[in-house]
């Protein structure tokens, strides 16, 4: 596997049959139709050319070919009559499945799924050092349980010298009795294990870089939200800056983090974030960790939601659900709904919709409604302070300093085993102080 992509080496545009799954009864953010555009998006993100698409409604799972047998076997001649290369799963499928279908589809046409899209889209789209490693670690981590044969060239391209860690784990070098799949295997855990030291140090690397800006005192604001929200052309929009713009799919993953300053003199730090997706792979939600730990460690979230797109409110769930998953879940919010000017009736289609009620209405690309988003942020990070009084134990020396970071002291007492501390913190980490709360002004 070469740092670009898990694919092997394209020579045309490859030609991509899509297959979408109902499973009855189970909740899904989108419906079936609408996922398999998305995926559609995905693939032609990452250079296929879309031939066809079928789905099916299953009662349950089948542990060999995920569809049923019957249906698997009309996609195949529906997919050769095609001349389709590819057949895309709409689902994250298990060893097993790759298996049977690889057997069922036979040599000519290679079946993948929707995570092996990503993990593809994600390895083209890497520009930093740091990104490159954390999405080939997620590309090793999800091969390895589902290396086949026919996935083993994949294994010692890696290893031959050209990749970013050269000969690991021993190339052409057999055990005795030991097969081609094993040697790749073991080839690929040591890989991995290189890739997770190299991450550790990363990760401890951006934790110091972190703890230099929160001693600054500067509030730090994160920008999430669903792929192609509109994330990137407002954090230019604000900062001055050259996030780079595309109108697809994860065009950036990156994190950028630039100084943002108020008329009433106040600053913050404004952070881009990699832009989030349903159904999105474990394994890089692992191996984005440092990076998503801007978002975790942020004082206050702006999550940008594309308003003018048909499954907005889709997007916007999925996007909560990804934030409470990577521990974000408590930290303040204000929802954005961009692209006003693509569809300015908002009132009309989401106005009973309770998130969307008290968010601010923009468009980036318009520059509508900036001074409002940025009293809000003003406000919700300066203006709105709590008076408190606590009794933080020593021991709790991180409260005490995030009382010193942020707050407004008018008074200290210090006792055997804590301080007492009266004064004013910004109303967003009140939940913080909940438990060593004397009385509330």
């Amino acid at each position: 596997m070469n740092q670009r992509n898990l694919f092997e080496t394209k020579q045309k545009t490859e030609r991509a049959f899509l297959v979408g799954v109902e499973i009855k009864g189970e909740n899904m953010l989108m419906s079936v139709d609408d996922s398999l555009d998305e995926l559609k998006l995905l693939s032609l993100t990452a250079g296929l050319e879309v031939i066809g698409r079928e789905s099916q409604s299953i009662d349950h799972i089948n542990p060999s070919t995920y569809i049923g047998k019957g249906k698997t076997k009309e996609i195949k001649l529906l997919a050769e009559s095609l001349h389709a290369d590819i057949v895309i799963f709409d689902v994250e499928l298990s060893p097993r499945n790759f298996r049977d279908l690889e057997k069922e589809f036979g040599n000519q046409i290679r079946v993948i799924d929707r995570t092996t899209l990503i993990l593809d889209i994600f390895g083209q789209h890497a520009q930093t050092s740091e990104g490159k490693l954390q999405v080939e670690l997620a590309q090793y981590e999800y091969l390895l349980p589902r290396l086949t044969r026919a996935w083993s060239h994949l294994a010692r391209q890696a290893g031959g010298g050209g990749g970013r860690t050269g000969n690991v784990g021993g190339v052409g070098l057999r055990g005795p009795g030991e097969t081609q799949l094993e040697v790749d295997k073991r080839r690929i855990r040591s890989k991995i294990s290189k890739l997770k030291d190299d991450l550790e140090k990363v990760r401890q690397h951006r934790n110091r870089y972190r703890k230099n800006r929160q001693s600054s005192n500067i509030p730090i604001v994160a920008m999430v939200g669903y792929t192609n929200a509109g994330k990137s052309t407002l954090h230019n929009l604000l900062t001055d800056s050259d996030v780079l713009i595309a109108d697809k799919l994860f065009a950036t993953l990156d994190p950028t983090t630039r100084r943002l300053e108020f008329r009433s003199g106040n600053a913050i730090l404004l952070t881009d974030t990699v832009g989030f997706i349903q159904k999105l792979p474990t394994h890089l939600v692992a191996a984005f960790r440092a990076t998503l730990e801007e978002v975790s460690e942020a004082d206050l979230l702006l999550h940008i939601v594309d308003i003018s797109h048909q499954n907005a409110i889709s997007h916007y769930q999925s996007v909560i659900d990804t934030l409470k998953e990577i521990g974000a879940g408590n930290i303040p919010v204000i929802t954005v709904l961009n692209k006003i000017d693509k569809f300015p009736d908002l009132d009309q289609k989401f106005g009973d919709y309770p998130p969307f009620k008290k968010a601010a209405p923009i468009s980036a690309l318009k520059k509508i409604g900036m001074n409002d988003l940025l009293n809000k942020i003003d406000t919700a990070l300066f203006s709105e302070y709590s008076s408190i009084a606590v009794e933080i134990p020593y021991k709790n020396g991180q409260l005490i300093s995030l009382f010193h970071r942020y707050g407004q002291i008018l008074k200290v007492e210090h006792g055997i085993g804590s301080v007492t501390i009266e004064g004013k913190i910004p109303g967003r980490l009140v939940a913080d102080f909940n438990r060593f709360l004397l009385n509330k002004h």
